[in-house]
């Protein structure tokens, strides 16, 4: 009996997890990562023809590490993701940053493949990280045809580090990673990870996942020809009504024993032997019985009796689970017992067994995290050792830090940071006063410039301040001077403009003598030199203002790039200036990713909205400074009114107008006031926002491309007229003939152009993308993402009911049919055209407008009224609409 046992479990290792089920319908991959690690990123992304799945490149997500591929040897054994790997020669080290939705259930799965790529013959042995918890040792040397981990883990922030950690003389690879979300419900609640281990009875040696199983779980044959049991099956379908979505091909087959009389008996071993398991045990009864015939068995889970008398429901799936049970010395077994009662021997048709993954360490505390991050990224420090969490685990934190330890479960702090002779250049960062557990700073030796930052002497656990060998300007804060006092050690020799206060007059002194040998010349040549630079100016401003060739006048706002930043200085506010307004940031209106927006007052009546830029914002000075230089230039009633910018050292601030109806998304959601927006109000709101995007893509010289349009940034003032806002990842393009630009992917996930993120080609039809998501938004109410339904993004739902003509479905019930039937259809056809994954068949944002303006003349002309809204409308109602029909029935 034993020796069976060992036997069974020595097949189970060995299971190959590589041949996959033929794809027979194309499902929904939204929220799939499926990245094909060490694949040439001009090849991504590419769709396997065996399983369906769309694989792209890692190189996004990583920076380090060098490409391979498998001997030719094992082309015919494995499919293509499992062809190239990553592998990593140099450092410790060596970590995935993947972006996630935080507090979200994935299944987290990687494949390791060796495959002799380097000729060697020698198989890596290594170990894999989640974030600062060790996962798995990988050891290719037992599994040479290579190995598949998986995982449910639900991430606590939105990004998840997966690191390859290297403990011998081999180099750590990976060949594929595969992340997939799925209800938070499904296999909890649970105290923590869970390791994966899914069996289905069959008598095939092939695995069933994607599309089968919709979540892309693997499920592996358990059988093999010594086993006392035999195979049946079915080609009915069986119902799941339960949450478990288990496969149809899972539950058509089942094990049963050879000999009827005998029971059914199933082993397994857990890893490590003390951990804690649950397991999903799921019978369907897929026989024809007879009227005679019954079938009732009992269920021993680790020789306790769990279940009497069970008896699997007809085409129908039932599932028993065990939870937070250990087995004996990592042994698990599951007994199925005959009644006596029962005329047909027990069945089981799978079973999904898991191990609870103890993760004790905590993460660094994550504003250390974001500052620390903040400061790589500042300075560009691209040290291989700074990935992954910067404390933990302590073998392999990164260099030049030192970390607090307290408690495994506490967050570590960062207490030391040296960053000497590391080629630092501009000014001392603001974002190190965030590591506010700092005891020694060593920036020494490094091209710095520009003021000491009053904040270090704010920062009271510094003991040591170390800022010699700069070039650092000014004189040093009295109060950080003062704090030498309380034993903080200060050195800051060999900065040959930096100076004590003291020092400073006596040189403002000597300065101050030296125009009295100029001789008066010289004042002469200043005044006539000044004289002609008033001159030159005004005559500039006069050819500014001269007429077009259509005799208007050429907005200013046109010009976006042709004056240096920041020239502008007559909207420029002290810090002290935005502290009165705001009466010391006293009232708080929002938070976004810029930071925090308090309410404000200027001459103690003006309303505004005042955005402070966090010292952990991910935006940053490159944002702000973006957002200031194009509000100063453009001007248009549809766009939110710059009143003025806080630009001051450590300070940032965007002053606004006050938008007291706060944005579309609220008044949606039903989270400003409760009431419901009127289909008219949405599209007179919609025409607002869509002619402030025109003004940005036509009326800008050069044209102007927002790449965030999403409806928390579409605003709305005591009228309810609608404004764009958030401009700070606007882009323009540098030439009138340019019809996109390559930049780096930026703005919010499901309002992202597709054709954008896979090209980085940013062009105007991007914005109009964003667009056709906020339309879609305002006509069904609806989340953008929602993994319950049946399709996850809206765009995919939407082309779902429309497939099916239910319409109905589709408009927001609030509404209670309170619109015109042809206004609706005309604004979902111009969504569904918006968001055509071809940039080339969107529309532009001019047609875009008309489009609007006919579907709310069909909405007008239903009621009989004028167009404009309930109070004061902000749409003229003097336009003149287009005449197009109302679309034929479907």
């Amino acid at each position: 009996m034993w020796k069976n046992m060992k036997r069974i479990l020595l097949t189970l290792a060995v299971i190959e997890i590589f041949s996959i089920i033929h794809l027979v319908q194309p499902q929904n991959q939204d929220g799939f990562i499926s990245l094909d690690c060490g694949m040439p990123i001009d090849e991504s992304p590419y769709t396997d023809p065996d399983s369906g799945l769309v694989f792209t490149s890692d190189s996004v997500v990583i920076q380090t590490g060098e490409s391979g591929r498998v001997e030719k040897a094992f082309d015919n054994i494995h499919i293509k993701p499992y062809l190239v790997m990553r592998y990593f020669p140099e450092g410790l080290r060596n970590c995935y940053t993947l972006n996630v939705t935080r507090n979200t259930t994935y299944h987290i799965g990687a494949m390791f493949l060796y495959g002799n790529y380097d000729g060697l013959n020698t198989y890596p042995n290594f170990d894999l990280y989640l974030g600062p918890n060790k996962w798995e040792t990988i050891d290719l040397e037992r599994y040479k045809n290579g190995t598949w981990v998986g995982m449910i883990h639900t991430p606590r922030s939105s990004s998840l580090e997966m690191c390859l950690v290297k403990t011998g003389t081999t180099f750590p690879l990976i060949s594929t990673i595969e992340i997939r979300p799925f209800g938070n419900n499904t296999y909890g609640p649970r105290p923590g990870s869970l390791s994966t281990l899914r069996y289905f009875f069959n008598d095939t040696s092939s695995n069933i996942r994607y599309p089968h199983d919709i979540h892309d779980r693997i499920w592996s044959p358990y059988y093999h020809e010594y086993l006392e049991w035999r195979i049946i099956n079915t080609t009915f379908s069986i119902s799941s009504p339960g949450i478990y979505e288990t496969p149809k091909l899972a539950l058509a087959t089942a094990a049963t024993p050879l000999n009827d009389s005998l029971p059914l008996e199933i082993y397994w071993s857990t890893k490590p032997p003390t951990a804690a398991v649950y397991v999903y045990l799921h019978f369907a009864e897929i026989q024809a019985l007879r009227a005679n015939e019954t079938r009732e068995f009992d269920i021993y889970f680790n020789e306790n009796s769990n279940y009497s008398a069970f008896s699997p429901p007809k085409l129908e799936q039932r599932t028993i689970t065990f939870s937070t049970v250990q087995c004996p010395e990592g042994f698990c077994s599951l007994r199925l017992v005959r009644t006596k009662k029962s005329t047909l021997p027990p069945l089981i048709n799978a079973i999904e067994a898991f191990s609870i993954i103890e993760f004790p360490f905590a993460e660094t505390n994550p504003s250390d995290v974001s500052a620390i991050k903040n400061i790589k990224d500042t300075y560009r420090l691209s040290k291989i050792s700074w990935q992954g969490d910067p404390c933990v685990p302590q073998d392999v934190f990164w260099e030049h830090l030192k970390c607090n330890y307290t408690e495994i479960s506490s967050p570590p702090r960062i207490t030391s940071l040296n960053l000497s002779s590391q080629g630092l250049t501009g000014i001392i960062v603001p974002s190190i006063q965030n590591l506010t557990q700092l005891q020694e700073l060593d920036l020494s030796n490094n091209t710095l410039t520009g003021e000491v930052p009053k904040y270090l002497a704010k920062m009271k656990s510094l003991l040591v301040i170390n800022l010699s060998k700069n070039k650092l300007s000014g004189s040093i804060p009295q109060a950080l001077l003062d704090r030498q006092n309380d034993g903080l050690l200060l050195i800051y020799q060999e900065n040959p403009e930096l100076c004590r206060v003291n020092s400073c007059i006596v040189k403002e002194k000597k300065k101050f003598l030296v125009p009295v040998v100029a001789s008066v010349a010289s004042v002469v040549v200043i005044i006539v030199i000044s004289l002609l630079i008033f001159v030159i100016r005004k005559k500039m401003v006069s050819a500014d203002k001269q007429p077009t060739k259509s005799g208007t006048v050429e907005d200013s706002g046109d010009s976006y790039e042709s004056e240096p930043s920041f020239l502008t200085k007559n909207r420029r506010f002290t810090h002290d200036e935005v502290t009165t307004m705001t009466n010391n940031f006293q009232r708080v209106l929002g938070e976004g990713g810029f930071g925090v927006v308090y309410h404000g007052l200027i001459n103690g009546a003006e309303q505004i909205a005042v955005k402070v830029l966090s010292q952990s914002s991910a935006q940053g000075y490159k944002q702000f400074k973006a957002e200031v230089e194009l509000l100063l230039r453009v001007h248009h009633i549809n766009l939110v009114n710059l009143v003025g910018y806080c630009d001051e050292g450590e300070h940032l601030g965007l002053i606004y107008e006050y938008m007291p109806n706060g944005d579309l998304k609220q008044h949606l959601s039903g989270k400003w006031s409760g009431s419901v927006l009127s289909w008219k109000t949405r599209l007179i709101i919609t025409v607002d926002a869509a002619q402030g995007l025109e003004y940005l893509h036509t009326g800008c010289k050069p044209a102007m491309v927002h790449r965030d349009v999403k409806s928390s940034n579409i605003l709305l003032d005591e009228h309810f007229q609608a404004k764009l806002a958030d401009f700070g990842l606007s882009r323009s393009f540098p030439t009138a003939n340019e019809t996109y630009v390559s930049t780096v992917v930026a703005g919010t996930p499901g309002y992202l152009d597709p054709e954008y993120y896979q090209t980085n080609w940013l062009s105007e039809k991007s914005d109009v993308y964003s667009f056709g998501i906020v339309l879609l938004e305002i006509i069904t109410n609806r989340p953008i993402i929602q993994h319950a339904r049946e399709k996850t993004h809206i765009v995919e739902w939407v082309g779902l009911m429309l497939q099916k003509g239910d319409i109905r479905s589709i408009i927001d019930p609030n509404l209670q049919q309170d619109y015109d039937s042809g206004s609706v259809w005309k604004a979902l056809e111009l969504a569904m055209s918006c968001v055509n994954p071809s940039s080339a068949r969107r529309p532009n944002m001019s047609r875009v407008v008309n489009d609007l303006k006919d579907c709310l003349a069909y909405d007008t002309s239903r009621r009989g009224g004028s167009v404009d809204m309930d109070s004061k409308g902000s749409v003229d109602v003097s336009m003149n609409f287009g005449t197009e029909g109302i679309p034929k029935a479907r």
